[in-house]
């Protein structure tokens, strides 16, 4: 199946998540081409016909902005740009978000707005189907002037056949690569490194990995915490409509309508309960669940606006006879809303460790530690020290990035939206969510199985989603190496149907 870039259809996120389930292959719609050519043509023309310099395409960058070059160098000049500013450093960009920045970044320019030539998208789109992935770093974006670290790493190998890619399963020098396909290194035209570089595909990729990641584990926080409640002999009634209904969050509505529609037809939920209350992290999970679940919608308006949109500079406008340097490349919209997102992911993290606690505290007839002889065995102690661990991590993370700046390119750039740091830092934030949400998933299976021994059992859904764990994870009678089932546990939650 091929995915047709067409500049006159928005680009959605449950479309991306098509593309990757789905492994389509991209091309270019005959209308990108279009408009991909036209701005070429016109920038041509306009460059032949203007004699006043115009931003990035006959002068310097940044604060050489005042630089005017000479026809005979502009290709060295967008060449030189995209080796001088190949500065990433740190870990590598893990390879899911690498293909996202392929894709974005042609998607950026099928609007026809960049002035890049038709060869150079085409390339971006070949090295994505055919999975010729650059190696680029995590860190060297300020998230302001573009990506142009991460950006000018990807552009390096991909347009330049400079630098390493990673092909066949291996890392290896790009050359290889041009060699087996018979490509040859593009001879950039004017503006178009600059085209390559200004951009917020590096912050907009990580986004957009985060955002699917982030619904896939608002769904499962719902389900794991039903598990967990019915484990625990919790309350159904404060996820009761009429009670929402006087409170009408959306994201609130919908995670009480999730737990009840989960336990429906569960035994332990519908019998007597001494206690009158329970806990916050059950009590109010539809508060806290329905916050992120409002929050993750209102990021994903932003990220869905931003990839639908060109973010380079200069914006040639063929229709209006216009080259305007402007700002689309701040990355300061993307900078806030990666810092909200991961805020609220990590509160699905922190919640879920509370609940985790509680299953192991030997409450309302559970064991201690969620095992049959405590004392001799540790149980479930130690899971929850890593969940706990994992969660404070998370809450570090979550000092937002955007409120930060720091001036560059000798005070030209004098206020940057350090949306790259934002990214990466939410990335992990979404993977430690993960990693504490199967942590609870393998305490509250735990904790059920000890209800199913007092003859009890849960709703036919919840009981259904446990035969399919216990088909990775066993139950545990005495004390096992208990970080293999951790691992198992995280590897269930990423493959499981929705």
């Amino acid at each position: 199946m091929t995915y047709q870039f067409n500049p006159e259809e928005k680009l959605t996120l449950a479309k991306i998540q098509e593309i990757i389930d789905k492994k389509m292959t991209l091309a270019l719609s005959d209308e990108a081409k279009r408009r991909i050519e036209k701005c070429r043509n016109y920038l041509n023309h306009k460059m032949e016909t203007q004699k006043v310099p115009i931003y990035g395409v006959t002068t310097g960058f940044g604060s050489l902005c005042n630089i005017s070059i000479s026809k005979e160098q502009l290709s060295q000049l967008q060449k030189n740009l995209v080796m001088s500013h190949a500065c990433g450093v740190g870990d590598e960009v893990p390879a899911e978000v690498v293909r996202l920045m392929l894709l974005l970044k042609a998607q950026n320019f099928c609007f026809g707005y960049s002035g890049a030539q038709l060869q150079t998208v085409q390339r971006l789109i070949d090295c994505y189907n055919d999975d010729v992935l650059p190696v680029v770093y995590q860190q060297g974006s300020l998230g302001a002037s573009g990506d142009l670290c991460p950006l000018a790493n990807l552009m390096l190998p991909a347009i330049l056949g400079m630098g390493d890619v990673y092909w066949k399963g291996r890392r290896c020098d790009v050359k290889e690569v041009y060699e087996a396909k018979g490509w040859q290194p593009i001879e950039l035209q004017s503006k178009e490194g600059l085209a390559l570089l200004n951009g917020t595909q590096f912050m907009s990729s990580y986004a957009v990995w985060s955002l699917l990641k982030a619904m896939r584990l608002s769904k499962q926080s719902d389900m794991v915490l039903s598990l967990s409640l019915d484990a625990f002999d919790g309350r159904i009634e404060p996820f009761y409509e009429s009670l929402h209904m006087v409170r009408p969050h959306k994201g609130q509505l919908e995670t009480a309508a999730a737990v009840r529609e989960m336990l429906d037809g569960s035994e332990i939920i519908k019998r007597h309960k001494e206690h009158v209350q329970d806990p916050y992290s059950f009590r109010c999970a539809p508060q806290v669940h329905g916050a992120a679940k409002d929050t993750i919608r209102y990021v994903a308006s932003v990220v869905e606006t931003e990839i639908n949109s060109t973010t380079d500079n200069p914006i040639v406008l063929p229709d209006e006879d216009m080259v305007i340097s402007g700002g689309h490349f701040h990355g300061e919209p993307l900078a806030m809303v990666l810092d909200f997102l991961a805020i609220a992911v990590a509160e699905l993290g922190a919640i879920s460790e509370r609940r985790t606690y509680q299953l192991i505290d030997a409450k309302r007839g559970l064991p201690s530690f969620l095992v049959a002889k405590p004392g001799l065995n540790s149980g479930f102690m130690i899971p929850q020290y890593a969940a706990a661990a994992i969660v404070s991590q998370s809450k570090q993370l979550c000092t937002p990035c955007s409120v930060d700046s720091i001036t560059s390119s000798q005070n030209q750039e004098d206020l940057v939206s350090m949306g790259g740091n934002a990214a990466t830092k939410c990335y992990k934030v979404c993977e430690n969510t993960e990693r504490v949400l199967a942590i609870e998933l393998f305490n509250a299976a735990q904790a059920l199985d000890f209800r199913h021994q007092e003859g009890l059992k849960s709703s036919p859904k919840v009981e259904a989603m446990v035969a399919d764990y216990r088909k990775v994870v066993n139950f545990v009678d005495i004390d096992e190496i208990m970080y293999k089932h951790i691992h198992s546990s995280v590897r269930f939650l990423q493959t499981m149907a929705l």
